[in-house]
Parts: structure tokens; sequence; C-alpha cells
């Protein structure tokens, strides 16, 4: 049965399922978990970016922890926010979870799934880019909700944005189905501001997704609030490139050719200004579900956790979109707020994928982690304990390409269809990654080759760095060939 707003409380429903009781019975922390999609880590203020605004994920920043070496683990198909969000909600690296995330299967216990069946209220507005029945098991309650990838351009985008009620039966058909009649991020902070609004009386626990559609394109028509830039006055990126310097695989994809290539500064002005303007009008929509947190009462009880699913290079390196392991597009900006600790405005320097976050609320939460999760928590760098936490990450995407980060450098390797390209760069002392140290630093760069094909072993990469193709043929693999290499039900 569907309602139109579903806004009871889950925690009887969620014990009966599961038949478990909360470990502790002094008050747990609330949740509120803030997703923002294809943000760059460098597209914030706080964080050294001068022409864009962004006060209110400014606040966050300095509020929390700030993890600066945050890393989604890489993506098979060029849709990255799917396995991204896949990853993050199962604690699971790229190749532990189902078909690149189009499915999360029920063996994999999902964070928000996790803390339902230990008596927290879940609730979810925005995008999830996976099944119905994985969002059901998540989540018991729902609003403005998204099912896909991105707002079509065919459709008006951001501005028509089309949304689901919540269907306690999981089936989301035509009664569920409505087109928004506010831009898209307003559309979930309205859904957020007014769950929040039903937990100041409720003791129970709670759990906020808010998981926003933007800075994500389309980006062609922008809110009348936020800030509106001027593209004369937007910086060009140091490392801009008219085009990528050789072919990485993915130079005819979508993101691509939404301005291909060769592109001038002028043209890369103009789409940061748009890309501003987006993350401006999401950072309004951002203030206003801080101020209803703040309304409840609850702030003070209350972790928060903001991230992006991913990055993306707008000019860099010589691209527009986010296939790539470049830092611009695989990396990620991450804070986290636990109001039980002392630790403000810290930045952290240590290495950590984006599905660290599930053990990591687990443990602040005193919930066991359940044994599905892989990832490792950032407790002890929250608490101010340590800032080690990975000594390296290996990321990938597709077939033909794969990196290793460790010790402030980075090396990437290119198979394309058996042509080999290796890169290393010093991200210390080269940020923008413009300088490939392979011929200075030689003995790094092998060392590395070394360790990255250990690290493919051990992730059960089903490409092989020994083998001159890596995988059958060479071909770029396809979606119908992927979907199929990791299937775990």
């Amino acid at each position: 049965m569907m309602s139109t707003k579903t806004f009871v409380s889950a925690a009887l429903i969620g014990l009966s399922i599961c038949g478990c009781q909360p470990k502790e019975k002094q008050e747990q922390p609330n949740i509120l978990f803030i997703l923002v999609d294809d943000m760059q880590g460098d597209a914030i203020a706080a964080l050294g970016n001068k022409d864009v605004s962004t006060p209110h994920i400014d606040r966050l920043i300095t509020e929390g922890v700030n993890f600066n070496h945050t890393y989604t683990n890489g993506a098979l198909c060029g849709a990255l926010s799917m396995p991204s969000r896949a990853m993050l909600m199962t604690g699971r690296g790229v190749f532990e979870i189902q078909s690149d995330g189009q499915k999360i299967p029920e063996q994999q216990t999902t964070f928000p799934e996790n803390l339902r069946a230990h008596g927290y209220r879940t609730f979810a507005t925005g995008k999830w880019h996976s099944d119905f029945a994985s969002f059901n098991r998540s989540f018991a309650e729902g609003e403005n909700i998204f099912f896909g990838g991105m707002h079509p351009y065919e459709q008006n985008g951001h501005c028509s944005p089309r949304l689901n009620h919540y269907d306690a039966t999981g089936q989301y058909g035509k009664e569920a189905t409505f087109t928004g009649d506010k831009f898209s991020s307003e559309m979930f902070a309205d859904a957020a501001v007014d769950f929040l609004k039903s937990t100041p009386q409720d003791k129970t626990p709670f759990l906020a997704f808010v998981s926003f559609t933007s800075p994500h394109d389309p980006r062609n028509q922008l809110p009348d609030y936020g800030k509106k830039y001027t593209p004369k006055n937007i910086t060009v990126p140091g490392n801009f490139l008219p085009q990528h310097p050789f072919d990485n695989g993915e130079l005819d994809i979508r993101d691509e050719l939404l301005l291909p290539p060769p592109r001038t500064t002028q043209q890369i002005q103009n789409e940061l200004a748009s890309y501003y303007g987006m993350v401006s009008e999401v950072d309004t929509q951002i203030g206003r579900v801080l101020e209803a947190l703040d309304a409840t009462g609850k702030r003070d009880n209350t972790i928060i956790v903001f991230a992006s699913d991913n990055g993306l290079a707008m000019g860099q390196n010589g691209l527009l979109g986010k296939q790539s392991l470049y830092e611009h597009s695989i990396a990620v900006p991450m804070a986290i707020i636990d109001p039980h600790t002392n630790e403000k405005g810290r930045n952290s320097e240590a290495l950590c994928y984006l599905y660290d976050i599930y053990p990591t609320l687990c443990e602040l939460t005193g919930i066991e982690i359940p044994a599905s999760v892989t990832g490792r928590s950032l407790k002890p760098i929250l608490e101010g304990k340590t800032d080690k936490h990975r000594e390296d990450l290996f990321l990938s995407y597709s077939n033909q390409q794969r990196a290793l980060v460790k010790d402030g450098y980075k090396y990437i390797i290119y198979n394309v269809e058996g042509k080999i390209t290796e890169q290393l760069f010093n991200l210390q002392n080269d940020p923008g990654e413009t300088t490939n140290l392979c011929e200075q630093e030689p003995e790094r760069a092998a060392t590395y080759h070394t360790l990255l094909g250990q690290r493919m072993k051990e992730s059960n990469d089903f490409c092989q760095l020994e083998d001159p193709l890596w995988w059958s043929d060479g071909h770029k693999i396809t979606w119908e060939e992927l979907i199929k290499l990791y299937i775990f039900e």
C-alpha cells in the first residue's frame, strides 16, 4: 500500500523483522547523511576555492573532521555514481558489489538496513541508483525519491524531476510516480525538512539520508535561488588542457561529448560558471536541512556526514567527465561531524575509501558491523587517536585503467586494446597531475606496478596485470558483459 507521505516510526517494524534489540539502552546518536552528486573536492570554498560560495558546506567542513584523501574505489561502467553509492551502502569494494551496483542483493546488508534492524527510523529522499527492493529494505520512510542516474535533458532536467512517493509494497508503479513542481534540490530538501519536523517528540534515533542529484548535469537551467557566476571571473584550472594527451579508452563517452574537444579556456569558464551555480544552489538547500536539524533541538546528538559520490574533471587534464582515475574524478570530498568528540575543523591526511563510512557509523552508534562489510572504521581518526588508516589505495575503471595511491604518489596504468601507457605523479608537489615522473623515477614506478598487481589479485579483479590484454581479447567491456561478472546471490 502506498502513501504520499510516510513519516511513521519504523523502530518496531525493524525490530520485528530481524528479532534484534539495540545493544545499548542509552540514547543513541541520530545520523544526518548528506550526499551530493558529481561534486569536485576542490569546488568548495572552505577547501580553497576562491571562486565559489558554499557557506553551508563550509560549516560542515569546519565543524567536523575533513578527510582530504577519500576515494571511491572505481567503477566498471561510465555511470560512476551507481557503483559508488552501492559501495557506500554495503561497505564493500567495487569487485565485491553485484553488477556494478545495479542491484544490492539481500546477502549484503546496507548500513540503513542495519540501523533499521537496531531500532532506528530510517528515512530517505533523493537519488537511489540501485534496485527498488534494496531501497525498501533500507528505508521504512521516504518522500520525493528519485530512482536513476540523472534527470534527462529531454524531460526538463532538474526543473521537472520524475520522482516517487514512498511505496511500502516496493513496486513503485504509476501510483507512486509524479513530476516535481520545483527544482530537484528544493524537492529533496522539502522532504528532509518535513521529516526532521516529525522527530522532536520521538525519542527513537533516526537516520535521514538526503541524496541530492546536484551538481550533476543538466546544468543548462539554474533555479532562482543560489549565487550566479560570471564566466569571465572564473579561474581556469591550472591543469587545464584542450584535450587529453592520449587515448584513455573513454574519450567518446557521453560526458566528454557534452562539449567535444579540443576545448578553449572560455568554454571551460562557461561550463564552470554553470557548475558553480549548481554547487551554490545545492549548498542553499543543504543550509535549509541544517537549519531544520537545529530546530529539532537534536543537533548535539546527531552525527552528520557530508560527501559526494564521485568528482568531475571540468576541463582538468583535458577531460570534462569523471571516467578517469585522476584526483578530480576519483577523489571525493568527505567530512564527518561527531558531536561527542572535540575534533572540529581538523584535516585528516589518512587514505580512505568512501565505503569506510559504513563501519565507522556502526562503531559510532555502538552497533555490530555485519560480516558482509569489508570497509575499515575511521573512528580512531575521528577520536584523534591516529591519522593512519590504509597503507595504499587501489583504484580501477572499466577494464582499461588501474591505479595505486601510496606515500603521496599515484601510479596509473592504461591498457587500451593492448596499448600500455603509464603515469606516475607526486601528489604533494603536483596535485593537478601534470608531470609524469615515470622516466625520472623508474624504480618507484616499477615497485608500484608490482604492488598494484598484488592488490588486483587480492581484490578479485577480473583483469590480470601480467596479461598483455588484461582481460579477454582486450576490447572495452560492454554493459552486458560487466553486469554478469560479479553475482552474489
